[in-house]
């Protein structure tokens, strides 16, 4: 038998809380016998007039029994444990956990497990060259990064190489001092919500839209406004008209719609928010990454009033283990941006941020996109011809030309149909996911959100076959008479 003595009051209260311990979680059985005074004694290392001492106390409040000639045993009825008090209803420390706790869950964020194959946006792709160049770059920077990390805004070497880099492939005046170095896309909009947003002003962020940068705004406090989306962008003209505090938006590659927005919205864009005095955050999640033609500019690029923040990540371009993003702000906002991250986590990898700095200078970075770029241009040619041979008239196929995801509707089924297929779909190892968690309201007809970046060309063969087998079932099913 194992006794354990907390350590608490003098010892033969500390053998008696462990005897009735013993007896109330079933360790020592119902008229069992227990040890003899002497034995334990001698295992717990305490006297023997302590083990009677208890041992009479154990008696006394009815837990054993003692019998001449049989030692002593527990009680056949020994007294029942009470149950401990109920803890206190928990309560919302503050204002922002509160809101934070209604949040709904966040569908980007699920993986499902046993999948043979995930058309999950978000998903990376798999490119052994990456992390053999990723592997030497950290291994140098680990050998020549000094010890004390690197300061809040991050290392000068790499904003230096980001604002070069930036200004060579996005068309953006920047110079190293614009830059802030912070841990991914996330982290820039919280930061930009603390700065520039006060609980109960306005905030419009594009419908469809991204679900964390709903849920950021939403937990900070802000009025979350979100303003339709056509084909050449956010629709300026359906902004409110005063009392914008900011404006979130993805205009290089609409997410999730992949528009791109027209140069005379942007233009009109960058008007408004002059003329009414918010602020615009740029989120270029993956600009870089365009198939036809020159990726379109950065709308800071033609950003003459300063009323722009832009965002940038190597979450999608190079690993999304690799937590690194950085904000080009406007001087005046520069200051309170740095002291935020500060207050935050006081700083990024420093090892990492030299990495990176690393592969920028030495052209690793850019000869790893222009791989990544065709190789997602043969991803993305072998999804829409699967679709077209395997899913045919049943859906409509919305591309943009760019990224690393697209959207197929359906508009043939009904929102039952395409449970009932991500279900089946599911259930034979194939990953979908509907579009419609990105939308306020539920849009007209069902569609799936589909990412092409983590399956190689046979495995997308594979995939977009399963999915047409599924699509057949579930539309026979519905086709068929009761």
């Amino acid at each position: 038998m194992f006794l354990a003595l907390d350590g608490v009051g003098d010892l033969q209260a500390q053998v008696l809380r462990a005897l009735k311990q013993g007896i109330q979680d079933g360790r020592l059985a119902v008229g069992s016998r227990l040890p003899s005074t002497r034995d334990l004694a001698t295992r717990l290392g305490v006297s023997r007039n302590t083990v009677i001492a208890a041992y009479e106390s154990l008696c006394a409040e009815q837990f054993a029994v003692a019998k001449s000639g049989s030692g002593t045993r527990v009680a056949a009825s020994p007294p029942r444990q009470q149950a401990a008090p109920a803890p206190p209803p928990v309560q919302a420390q503050s204002r922002y956990a509160g809101r934070v706790r209604s949040l709904p869950p966040v569908t980007l964020e699920k993986r499902e497990e046993g999948l043979r194959w995930n058309l999950q946006y978000g998903e990376p792709m798999v490119d052994v060259a990456i992390f053999t160049i990723w592997r030497r770059a950290l291994i140098h920077a680990a050998q020549h990064t000094g010890a004390h990390g690197a300061p809040a805004q991050g290392l000068m070497e790499l904003r230096q190489q980001i604002a070069d880099h930036l200004g060579k492939y996005r068309g953006i005046r920047c110079t190293a001092a614009d830059v802030i170095i912070v841990n991914g896309t996330q982290q820039a909009i919280a930061l930009a919500a603390r700065i520039l947003v006060d609980e109960g002003e306005t905030v419009v962020l594009e419908e469809p839209h991204y679900q964390l940068a709903t849920q950021a705004f939403t937990a900070h406090g802000a009025v979350v406004r979100h303003v339709p989306v056509d084909d050449e962008g956010i629709v300026v003209e359906a902004m409110p008209g005063k009392g914008v505090k900011l404006a979130y938006v993805t205009p290089s590659h609409q997410f999730p719609s992949g528009r791109v927005m027209s140069l005379p919205r942007r233009a009109a864009m960058l008007e408004r928010a002059a003329t009414q005095g918010f602020w615009i955050l740029e989120d270029d999640y993956d600009g870089e990454f365009k198939f036809d033609g020159r990726p379109p500019s950065a709308l800071h690029s033609l950003d003459e009033s300063g009323r722009v923040l832009y965002i940038g990540t190597f979450t999608k371009t190079l690993l999304p283990s690799i937590r690194l993003g950085y904000i080009i702000a406007p001087e005046p906002l520069r200051r309170d941006l740095v002291k935020a991250k500060m207050l935050a986590d006081m700083r990024c990898s420093a090892v990492e941020q030299a990495a990176v700095a690393r592969l920028i200078s030495t052209g690793a970075y850019v000869r790893h996109l222009k791989r990544a770029t065709l190789e997602l241009k043969k991803r993305r040619r072998a999804l829409l011809a699967g679709l077209q041979a395997h899913c045919g008239a049943l859906v409509q196929i919305d591309d943009s030309g760019g990224g690393m995801h697209l959207i197929c509707w359906m508009p043939q089924l009904s929102y039952v149909h395409l449970n009932a297929l991500i279900a089946l779909a599911t259930s034979r190892g194939l990953g979908l996911h509907a579009v419609e968690h990105h939308f306020t309201k539920q849009p007209r007809c069902p569609g799936l959100l589909m990412g092409f970046a983590a399956l190689s060309v046979p495995q997308i063969n594979a995939a977009t076959a399963m999915l047409g087998e599924c699509l057949a079932d579930v539309v026979g099913d519905a086709s068929s008479p009761p």
